[in-house]
């Protein structure tokens, strides 16, 4: 279960929070979760998985939701959210915390040697793909559809290693 919450911060806050989440590659929610997690729960890597792998599911979703309303870009970034969210997932269980797109790709590349499965870089790269579409906005929409079909095979494939 997951429980919504609405904050009402001080701006100068908002603006820190924005700052340390653009540096880490982290969304401001994630950001705050992590902040919430270090501060209650630093010592448990179960719940630091199980956060990672909400925001996993809920990425994905939205990335599904803004596809079918047309909004490719958007759904790009969300769907390289939900990637990142569960290689990040995967990482907090076995007690290691990525902190930056280089982590991100050095723990990808660790389990690829790990399981054997050389299809987990491809799909790496598609999802990478996307976040670069984000900014670009050079995938068509077919091409953007069959990544986040992608990035959910990778997602299905990593959950296994929770």
């Amino acid at each position: 279960m997951s429980v919504e919450i609405r904050l009402e911060l001080p701006e100068r806050l908002v603006k820190r929070i924005e700052e340390l989440s653009r540096k880490e590659g982290s969304t401001i929610e994630e950001k705050i979760a992590e902040i919430v997690y270090q501060h209650l729960e630093k010592d448990d890597p179960d719940l630091k998985a199980e956060l990672h792998l909400k925001l996993c599911e809920k990425y994905l979703s939205e990335a599904e939701q803004l596809a079918l309303k047309g909004d490719y870009v958007q759904a790009s970034e969300k769907a390289w959210g939900a990637a990142a969210q569960i290689v990040k997932a995967v990482a907090a269980k076995r007690g290691v915390d990525l902190k930056s797109h280089g982590d991100l790709w050095r723990f990808v590349t660790k389990l690829r040697e790990e399981t054997g499965d050389a299809e987990l870089g491809r799909l790496w790269h598609v999802a990478n793909s996307l976040h670069t579409n984000f900014y670009e906005a050079w995938a068509t929409p077919e091409l953007v559809e069959d990544a986040i079909n992608d990035v959910k095979t990778f997602v299905e494939r990593l959950k296994k290693l929770l």
